[in-house]
C-alpha cells in the first residue's frame, strides 16, 4: 500500500516537471509555478482516467496504430482543455494549442523515460 501511494506521488512529481519543461517551451501550455503543475499533474490524470473509463463504457478502445494515435492525441487535447477549468494558474490556449501541449506532453515524457531508462 506504501509503496504504491510513494509510486503515485513520484509520478505526479514527474508529470508536474513535465508540465513545467512543456510550459517554457511555450507550446499552448501555461503555468504558474510547481503548485499549479503539481494540480495540474493529478487533475490530468483523473480527468483522464474518467474519459477513458468512459469511452470504454460507451465500447470506444484508443487501440493502437495511427488510428489509436490520433484518437488518443484528440483525448489528451480535450482532457488538457477540461482540466485548464478546474486548475488555477494553468491556461490552454484553445484547442490548437491543446493539440500542440498534447504533442510536446508526449515528446517530454518519452525523453524523460528513456533517460530515466538509461539508469536503472
Amino acid at each position: 500500500m506504501f509503496s504504491a501511494l510513494v509510486s503515485i506521488v513520484l509520478m505526479l512529481i514527474l508529470a508536474a516537471i513535465v508540465i513545467i519543461i512543456v510550459s517554457k517551451l511555450g507550446l499552448g501550455l501555461e503555468v504558474a509555478g510547481f503548485g499549479a503543475a503539481f494540480i495540474a499533474a493529478a487533475v490530468i490524470a483523473i480527468v483522464a482516467g474518467v474519459v477513458v473509463w468512459l469511452l470504454g463504457l460507451l465500447g470506444i478502445s484508443l487501440g493502437g496504430g495511427l488510428l489509436g494515435a490520433i484518437i488518443y492525441l484528440i483525448v489528451a487535447a480535450i482532457v488538457l482543455m477540461i482540466s485548464d477549468k478546474f486548475v488555477p494558474g494553468m491556461k490552454v490556449n484553445g484547442f490548437g494549442g491543446a493539440i500542440v501541449a498534447a504533442i510536446a506532453i508526449a515528446v517530454v515524457t518519452w525523453l524523460v523515460d528513456w533517460v530515466l531508462g538509461l539508469f536503472m
